[in-house]
């Protein structure tokens, strides 16, 4: 695993050339044949190489949205659904259709109005391939129960109380082959975030749901636990802290047979919200500055996928090989040449 020192230095290396390149991280204009690209590729290791072509860069899928999160790759769908939060939506994109509003309300199904990031964050596919959903308005786990042709505001609620409390917003969600369901719960859905007269939790936690209905606090030392992902293996998992000031980590646990998480160890020193792991183990970790970094299972950075703009979150898609991206107000995509876990 790389020293803080490290982990700074290279960090630096990647900012300071996305900040020297500024000019030509400009938005390439869409042709007839050809969508509008954005961004590049910040390389601090030879091995991305192996990762990403020299010449890759961001295609522009959907845009105009206030700010995009969780997206997940859907078979049955052949495309892939993401949040707009402020918006209290879903939007599905495919292949030669372009994005729609696919779901709303998608977070927040109170009568009573309310601002802030109200709808969902983190989205993932249960077992049975059913959308599952981190809901901050609601403040729930949730499960959609439509069709996924003919979507409609209708939940079932997973887990939405920890001993009694209501969670903070769930934020982020992981689902694990044995069922279980990871999750995060940070305050960014409540409207006055840590100083909400409603919140009722005293920690901002990492939880997990078992299959029967089973609910265990994991993690209780993080200010503000963001992403969730699992190892290829899934015997370790990772959660991205995203507290600039006072815990810019990413951390790792050992996943115990039971399901349990061992003590947590610095993995990457780094401001981080959504990941998404690739079969090989690197880790892509969204929201340092503007974009992507991808790091080894050692804690080693390789390099940065340069997005221009504030990122959220990531998910494979397609075959595999295509890295989807929501980063402020746009949809994005990147061709790889690894695979994502579980493909």
């Amino acid at each position: 695993m790389n020293t803080f020192v490290a982990s700074l230095v290279a960090c630096a290396c990647v900012l300071a050339g996305s900040f020297a390149r500024g000019a030509e991280m400009t938005v390439d204009q869409a042709s007839d044949s050809q969508p509008a690209t954005i961004g590049g590729v910040e390389r601090v290791d030879g091995r991305l190489n192996a990762i990403v072509s020299p010449d890759a860069a961001f295609e522009i899928l959907a845009e105009g949205h206030e700010w995009t999160e969780g997206p997940v790759w859907v078979p049955a769908l052949g495309g892939i659904l993401y949040s707009d939060i402020p918006n209290n939506a879903v939007h599905l994109w495919r292949e030669g259709e372009g994005s729609t509003l696919w779901l709303r309300p998608s977070g927040y199904t109170g009568e009573t109005p309310r601002g802030g990031e109200s709808g969902s964050n983190g989205l993932t596919l249960d077992r049975a391939g059913r959308l599952v959903l981190a809901q901050h308005g609601d403040r729930r786990i949730a499960r959609l129960d439509a069709p996924w042709e003919a979507p409609t505001a209708r939940f079932e609620t997973l887990v939405d109380r920890f001993e009694g409390r209501r969670f903070n917003s769930p934020n982020d969600v992981a689902q694990r082959s044995t069922g279980d369901v990871y999750f995060t719960d940070p305050p960014y859905g409540l409207e006055r975030g840590m100083d909400d007269p409603v919140k009722e939790m005293a920690v901002q936690g990492v939880y997990r749901l078992t299959p029967d209905g089973e609910i265990s606090r994991l993690v209780d030392d993080l200010s503000r636990p963001n992403g969730i992902a699992f190892s290829p293996d899934e015997r370790t998992l990772y959660v991205a802290n995203s507290d600039g000031r006072n815990q810019p980590v990413v951390m790792a646990y050992d996943v115990e047979p039971d399901g349990g998480l061992g003590d947590g160890r610095v993995f990457y020193e780094s401001w981080g919200d959504g990941m998404a792991v690739d079969q090989q183990g690197n880790v892509y970790i969204t929201g340092p500055e503007n974009g992507v970094l991808i790091v080894d299972a050692d804690g080693d950075l390789l390099g940065s996928l340069v997005t221009t703009q504030s990122t959220s979150n990531c998910t494979f898609g397609d075959d595999g090989s295509t890295l989807y991206v929501t980063a402020d107000m746009y949809l994005l995509r990147i061709r790889l040449n690894v695979m994502g876990v579980g493909f």
